[in-house]
């Protein structure tokens, strides 16, 4: 089985939450808009020629004439097919509000460098973020982290559930990467409070997929286009 995975080509935004439990699973999968080598036109005459149950925005997951959008709904049907989330409904049900949340902290995440106008260049609001991302380090980074480090906590085993990794477990692991990137002084402050969520963070980089991934030219760099940006005068410890 191999899905159709569409998503912006040059940016990892939320496209990524999607494709590490798919790489640290060996799912296959093609990248189609990155493949289609065109600045994403392909995924816009893609998302133009679609009717009917729509996706809003990518990424989202094809799977014959099934259409799946929004990251927590296409990573609890991977979770569900493909034996990356547990069978348990108490569990599975508690992964999808992980990975709900982890999407809350993305917005905000996002609206950090653009707190007025998601449609106007990040220099046109510059003033506006410096105080959302003051705001942001301060209160919001530390009240996600914590809840993220005692849900780890939560639980007995080596990961979020039981002893074995799941779609949350590669979400936490790309949430730390963004936010290390985005935020290297503050995470440098914020980290030795939270050594579980790390242990998370560096037990899937060490899943065998994960470090194939990590290394071949399928794994994009973090850049100013996408979600987590850094703008060093928005960091501070």
């Amino acid at each position: 089985m191999s899905y159709q995975l569409w998503y912006w080509p040059s940016i990892p935004g939320r496209g990524e939450f999607v494709r590490l439990p798919m790489e640290a699973a060996g799912i296959g999968y093609e990248d189609c808009a990155r493949l289609a080598g065109d600045a994403g036109q392909a995924l816009l005459a893609d998302m133009a020629a679609r009717s009917g149950r729509t996706p809003f925005a990518p990424p989202y997951l094809v799977n014959d004439r099934l259409v799946i959008a929004q990251v927590a709904n296409i990573l609890m049907y991977l979770g569900e097919r493909h034996d990356v989330a547990p069978s348990n409904i108490a569990d599975r049900l508690w992964l999808n509000q992980l990975q709900l949340t982890i999407a809350d902290m993305v917005a905000e995440v996002h609206d950090v460098h653009h707190p007025v106008d998601a449609m106007a260049y990040y220099a046109e609001q510059r003033p506006e973020a410096l105080r959302a991302a003051g705001r942001f380090r301060a209160e919001r980074m530390p009240k996600f982290l914590k809840y993220f480090e005692h849900a780890v906590i939560a639980n007995p085993g080596d990961w979020l559930i039981d002893h074995r990794w799941t779609y949350v477990d590669t979400s936490l692991f790309q949430l730390v990467e963004g936010l290390r990137y985005m935020f290297p002084k503050r995470m440098a402050t914020l980290e030795p409070d939270h050594p579980n969520l790390v242990r998370i963070h560096a037990q899937v980089a060490d899943l065998p997929g994960i470090r194939a991934y990590v290394k071949s030219d399928r794994r994009l760099a973090f850049n100013e286009n996408g979600i987590f940006r850094h703008y060093p005068e928005l960091d501070a410890a």
